[in-house]
């Protein structure tokens, strides 16, 4: 398994439509417009040629969700008693592996990845959000700082609690 920056939209696509995701009118091509502008950046996840998973992150701050777009009160100050004001950082804002994939430990060897990709680009802290237990065990696991308590829609509309997870990267 190998973890590839970007890929050609038409594929990733296809594996979304096998995943049932991004099917509202009008999602896939906010999706696509967003990465193609670079608002949204992507991992995909490949064994055997195969995307198996993905990831799609982007640069915010604790003042702003992307670029012009702010954040609600709740959430600002979350962030900002992570890390305080002023301050841009990562945000992993999905993360999918496909289920027959999933108990592999490929969850760990992407955090592995994605923590050393952000810090070489010159990031020093990562922020993601998490609905789905393993995500939220994983991230515990490797000492994020962790807030919760947001209420939020969750991946399949229902009401959930939302994790909010920090990490202060090691300056390389």
């Amino acid at each position: 398994m190998r973890f590839v920056e970007g890929c050609d939209f038409r594929e990733f696509s296809r594996y979304l439509a096998k995943l049932g995701q991004y099917t509202a009118e009008g999602e896939l091509d906010r999706l696509r417009n967003s990465l193609e502008s670079g608002r949204l950046n992507l991992i995909v996840f490949r064994e055997n040629d195969e995307i198996i998973g993905h990831a799609i992150w982007h640069e915010t701050s604790a003042e702003e969700h992307r670029k012009g777009d702010p954040r609600e009160k709740e959430d600002r100050e979350i962030l900002q008693g992570f890390m305080g004001t002023g301050k841009d950082f990562i945000e992993l804002h999905e993360l999918w592996l496909t289920e027959e994939h999933r108990g592999k430990g490929y969850g760990k060897q992407f955090f592995d990845f994605f923590e050393a990709y952000i810090g070489s680009k010159g990031y020093d802290s990562l922020v993601h959000y998490a609905f789905d237990p393993t995500a939220v065990a994983i991230c515990r696991k490797r000492g994020y700082k962790e807030a919760y308590g947001i209420k939020e829609a969750g991946p399949y509309g229902n009401i959930e609690t939302m994790y909010v997870f920090y990490l202060k990267l090691r300056k390389n």
